[in-house]
Order: structure tokens, then sequence, then C-alpha cells
């Protein structure tokens, strides 16, 4: 009998676990999902410096440098002849027209020179 004993739990399947429901795979799955590493921000490059456009640059800003001395301009032959006439008037008004025009032409001369060098 020892023997039919023995036969009898051969012949007996095995205890089965219940099988699992799919839904509750699935959720299991979702959960259980391996995040990745983040990724390393890569090196950033050298910097180079820019090219500056020629044509920007030179319209922007011109270099600096010594303003140039004022230059005052040359009155022309007409010009100082007109500022001497005018000046002999008034040296002559100042002396109630009374002397000899071509001293009171040659005083205005004198002070247009002087003012027009200076």
């Amino acid at each position: 009998m020892a023997e039919a004993k023995s036969t009898k739990s051969a012949s007996k399947p095995a205890a089965k676990k219940p099988a699992a429901k799919p839904m509750a795979k699935l959720a299991a799955a979702k959960n259980t999902v391996a995040k990745k590493p983040m990724a390393k921000p890569a090196a950033k490059p050298a910097m180079k410096p820019a090219a500056k456009p020629v044509a920007k640059s030179a319209a922007k800003k011109p270099v600096a440098t010594k303003p140039a001395p004022k230059k005052k301009a040359a009155a022309g032959a007409e010009e100082r002849y007109r500022m001497i006439e005018v000046a002999a008037y008034y040296i002559a008004e100042r002396n109630g027209f009374g002397g000899d025009p071509k001293l009171f032409w040659v005083e205005a001369e004198m002070q247009i020179k002087k003012l027009l060098k200076s």
C-alpha cells in the first residue's frame, strides 16, 4: 500500500498558482519602468571672437582721434576789400570825416590784417 500512496501523489497534478490578470500585469509594468539616466550636457565649445562686419563697424563709430583744430576761413580778395572799406568808413566817422581818406584806408587795412591773422 505504501506504493499505492506514492503513485497517488505522483498522479496528482502539482498545485498551480492562480494566473495573474492581464490588466494587473500592465499596471505593474507601468510602475516599474526603469528611468533612464539624464544625459549630461555637452561641453560648450570654446568661444571664438565674432568676425566684425567692416561696413557696419565703420558706419557705427569712427575711431577716436584728436579733433582737428578749427581753421578760419580765408577771406577772399573781394570780401577783404569790403571789410577794409567798412572799417575805413568807421575810422573816418570817428574823426568827423575830417582828414586824409588815404590815412583812414591804411589804418583800416592794418586793423583787418591783424583781425584776419589772429
